[in-house]
């Protein structure tokens, strides 16, 4: 791609997602959702593949549907109250409208059918930013409105989507799909405690970008897509394999790792919310997830390449231009639970 056209579009997914940012009017706010989901379009058809121009189409039609729908509860909500403004959502209608609207663009169950296909679609550097850039936006929506929003179908949308993201991920032997389940399960654990502690929402989904960004990163340094083929990328690369083990289990939420910090959090304020029951669902639920990342690193680092080709490695990893970025990413996604006392007054 020409390296002009890739600035430009690159600046107007920025663009897009500030001005959702600072948008106090939801015609700005609608306006800058658009120009995010115009300006990732070209990204991700780029490769000219049948697969990622069906991916793209996937994701156009799903985006301009809940853009559409979003449009229809703002509009209502200035019909019934004369207000524009992004707060005043006080109309129950629009607010339940605005809620399915942006759990179908973030890809909540039961609106998340297009993630997993469009993920596969795509090359991991546009999946990176699918899966975590395009989620930004519309979370800003969700945090400014969260006491206006409906409990019940917060809770509902996110122990479904942890219920999807544990299963759906059993059964898959595409890194894509995988980390698309993934992130699922990850997004309903945050939007059930949105209401209850929007702080801890806000935790939750910088961990799980920094967590997200390291696994891509790794992925692309392997250069692999598939279950089978990370065992014969990982023995060239031992030390980034030990890494990849690590990030997988945090990403899980296995102790002593970054991982766990959020769902401990949330899983001690469902408990003081006295819904018992929802989090012991979302905890059974969190195992499952954790089945397929022990899976991922079952062939990450205890299987060996019967090629004798790759068993020559060097500890020494070739360094590229993300290689800084990985370092930093992999050591906040193993290393931050000591710091949970702190996180937990700061996101409190």
């Amino acid at each position: 791609m020409n390296p002009t056209v890739l600035t430009i579009l690159i600046s107007s997914l920025g663009l897009g997602t500030t001005l959702t940012f600072i948008g106090s009017h939801w015609l700005l706010v609608w306006m800058g959702l658009e120009i995010n989901t115009l300006a990732i379009i070209p990204l991700m058809i780029r490769q000219h593949h049948p697969r990622a121009v069906e991916a793209t189409t996937k994701y156009f039609i799903t985006q301009a549907t809940a853009s559409t729908l979003l449009l229809f509860a703002s509009v209502t909500n200035a019909w019934t109250s004369g207000e524009w403004s992004l707060i005043e959502m006080l109309n129950p209608t629009s607010a339940t409208l605005m809620t399915i609207a942006l759990a179908l663009k973030i890809g909540l169950a039961p609106l998340h059918f297009w993630l997993p296909e469009v993920l596969q679609g795509l090359d991991l550097t546009t999946g990176l930013v699918l899966s975590t850039w395009q989620k930004l936006a519309p979370f800003a929506i969700l945090l400014q409105l969260h006491p206006l929003l409906n409990p019940n179908l917060l809770l509902f949308l996110g122990i479904l989507s942890t219920i999807i993201g544990g299963w759906g991920g059993l059964n898959q032997t595409q890194l894509r799909k995988i980390l698309a389940y993934s992130s699922i399960a990850n997004l309903g654990w945050m939007i059930m405690i949105l209401h209850y502690a929007p702080n801890l929402t806000l935790l939750n989904l910088i961990l799980y970008i920094i967590m997200t960004l390291t696994t891509f990163l790794l992925f692309k340094t392997f250069n692999s897509t598939k279950i089978n083929s990370i065992a014969s990328s990982s023995t060239k690369f031992p030390l980034l394999s030990m890494i990849a083990l690590l990030t997988l289990l945090s990403l899980g939420g296995l102790p002593p790792l970054s991982g766990f910090m959020p769902k401990w959090l949330i899983l001690q304020e469902l408990t003081k919310q006295d819904l018992f029951i929802p989090a012991t669902i979302v905890a059974i639920m969190a195992l499952l997830s954790l089945f397929f990342y022990l899976r991922l690193c079952y062939a990450t680092t205890l299987t060996m390449s019967p090629n004798p080709t790759n068993m020559l490695s060097s500890w020494r990893t070739k360094s590229n231009h993300y290689t800084l970025i990985l370092l930093t990413s992999s050591t906040l996604s193993i290393l931050l639970l000591p710091l949970t006392p702190m996180m937990h007054t700061l996101f409190s």
